[in-house]
């Protein structure tokens, strides 16, 4: 097996981690989250609860980590779990589905903002609902829809993988760089709205008057948890680099508690501060509620500092984005399972040069014909029942593996791990049921939560198909 350098240090882990998580969400979520709950307490409790549930993923799967430094992530972790064919389909959802759409949904968000200083062109409406691409029982698609942050989202993509390509020590030092300006920005934006006295604590005592109630609240709190679990999505990161984390028996569970504890404070913050300066109904109502928080707090030029912050935190985890997530790839294809030419290291820069372009080339497919919320959706789902089948595997390891040495375990256990895996599967059914009333009642066209296991199903006939060939696709 060919080998990458060990070569990330701990305080590029720690940026990885933090770099990966603070994103898109925490810009995007709060409004839809607010609208679902209709109360400033159960919307703070579900950026905490959702944290909380990562943060016991994370030390659950940094046992296996550790146990397995190598380069995949979770791919290598189900091979030693579950077999080849398990693994095989985690890797081709990766690729399929929750990597390569979570690059173009982050990125998404970093072109939306750019056109908040530049006007992106457009196609007329006419024309851009002149293609049409029609998937029976799914949707429609359309192509040609936003055409120009569509382009400058692929441009972003291509950039950042071509500075992967050359060096990782390149894209760990912009990444330590842009994690820094994000933390400082950040720090910015809390403090000048909770100090600003231009809002009130007397909105956290406020709540819509269409808020849920009873079993109707328990779909609303999930569906709300679901929106902040793509804000903590990217803690992972660090997994799928394992092979090139030096010391990774130490640095890489320390990057991901103090990443993740640092997110869980920075997000509730972020959210009380909303919460200080905009009534609930008005938060509910806003689809950029950073900006209109800081416009309250600044006046208009508010608005265009957080979405310079936007810009900058979504530019920092689309490159921790593109830096981590081709590994699996790697993996995959160093395994001669799935394209072995994205297994081979660049011979020059010696970075996994082909599946940093696969994984590009796939991101630009899904680019040009999804959208931000179908992406985020569909991912979500996908994401989090292979984490919860990875929580499960902690288990089967301490069973099968009793005596295979381990420097780490996970603290907790097995309170932590079976704790995350009961709440993952019960998110799941609520995501499923909830999807599919949605699709029945007409107030959403697809039932993202199937489109993505549809996807991820693709993998098992390709799969039973290499195997008989006993070549790689």
């Amino acid at each position: 097996m060919s080998e990458l350098k060990r070569s990330l240090s701990a305080n590029t882990t720690i940026a990885l981690v933090i770099g990966g998580i603070i994103g898109s969400g925490i810009f995007m979520k709060p409004a839809l989250m607010a609208s679902q709950l209709g109360s400033p307490w159960l919307l703070l409790s579900a950026w905490v609860v959702a944290g909380v549930v990562t943060l016991f993923g994370a030390l659950s799967n940094a046992e296996v980590a550790c146990m397995f430094p190598e380069t995949g992530g979770q791919y290598v972790f189900f091979q030693k779990m579950y077999g080849n064919g398990f693994a095989f389909l985690y890797g081709w959802s990766a690729f399929a589905v929750f990597n390569t759409a979570g690059n173009a949904s982050v990125a998404w968000v970093f072109s939306q903002y750019i056109n908040y200083f530049i006007e992106l062109p457009r196609l007329a409406p006419a024309a851009e609902l002149a293609t049409i691409w029609h998937i029976p029982y799914i949707g429609d698609i359309h192509p040609l829809e936003n055409l120009g942050v569509k382009s400058m989202t692929i441009l972003l993509i291509l950039i950042l993988t071509t500075i992967n390509y050359f060096s990782v020590n390149y894209g760990g030092a912009l990444q330590r760089f842009l994690t820094i300006l994000k933390a400082v920005a950040i720090v910015v934006l809390i403090g000048g709205i909770l100090f600003s006295r231009k809002g009130s604590m007397q909105h956290l005592h406020e709540t819509l008057p269409s808020s849920p109630q009873g079993w109707a609240m328990v779909g609303a709190y999930m569906a709300a948890i679901s929106g902040a679990f793509w804000g903590y999505d990217g803690w992972n990161n660090i997994c799928f680099v394992a092979g090139e984390v030096k010391n990774p028996q130490r640095n890489i569970p320390r990057s991901l508690f103090l990443g993740l504890s640092f997110c869980i404070l920075v997000y509730t913050l972020v959210n009380l501060a909303y919460i200080y300066v905009l009534p609930i109904g008005q938060l509910a109502a806003s689809p950029f509620v950073a900006s209109e928080a800081a416009t309250v707090t600044w006046g208009l030029i508010g608005g265009s500092l957080i979405a310079l912050l936007v810009i900058l935190s979504t530019l920092g985890s689309t490159n921790a984005n593109v830096l981590s997530t081709a590994r699996v790839t790697y993996a995959m294809g160093d395994g001669n399972r799935l394209f072995a030419w994205a297994g081979k290291t660049q011979p020059k820069f010696q970075t996994p040069g082909n599946a940093l372009w696969l994984n590009a080339i796939w991101t630009v497919v899904l680019i040009i014909s999804g959208s931000f919320d179908m992406l985020t959706d569909m991912l979500i789902f996908v994401s989090w029942f292979f984490y919860g089948m990875s929580g499960l595997g902690v288990f089967l390891l301490r069973s099968r593996m009793k005596d295979f040495p381990r420097q780490y375990k996970v603290w907790g256990y097995p309170l932590v791990p079976i704790c995350f895996v009961a709440f993952v599967a019960f998110f799941l059914c609520s995501t499923l049921i909830t999807d599919i009333q949605h699709y029945r009642d007409g107030s959403a066209p697809i039932i993202n939560s199937l489109l993505g296991l549809l996807i991820t199903a693709i993998g098992i006939p390709v799969y039973f198909l290499s195997k008989k060939k006993g070549t790689t696709v």
